[in-house]
């Protein structure tokens, strides 16, 4: 049984920083590329970013710059450093465990998802 689980969110003000973390367990954190997805209220759920097991960093384009991800094989987490936070990254995050062996930013190639943790930055 595969289980993610996020932690970290929170209320935060435009500018400010926020670190998210991803436990997993199982063997899959080990063999797959793992990444952070987020779905903003009435919005479909958009890649944010993702690591490849060879330690390549995806992001996409709206956070480049701004967020930055990695992975502790020995601790089985993932973490994603949030900087320079706006109202509209407004959304519940959520880690997630990818298909195959690059890293995909299409929800519909991710094979686990955690249950997601709430990020609200206010103006």
């Amino acid at each position: 049984q595969v289980q993610l689980v996020e932690s970290g969110g929170g209320l935060v003000q435009a500018g400010g920083s926020l670190r998210l973390s991803c436990a997993a367990s199982g063997r899959t954190f080990s063999s797959s590329p793992m990444g952070w997805f987020r779905q903003a209220p009435g919005k479909e759920r958009e890649f944010v970013a993702g690591r490849s097991l060879s330690g390549g960093s995806t992001y996409a384009d709206s956070v480049k710059g701004r967020f930055s991800i990695s992975r502790d094989y020995a601790e089985n987490t993932m973490t994603l450093q949030m900087n320079s936070l706006k109202p509209g990254d407004t959304a519940v995050y959520y880690c997630a465990a990818m298909r195959g062996l690059v890293v995909v930013t299409s929800p519909l190639a991710v094979d686990y998802w955690g249950k997601g943790t709430l990020v609200n930055v206010s103006s």
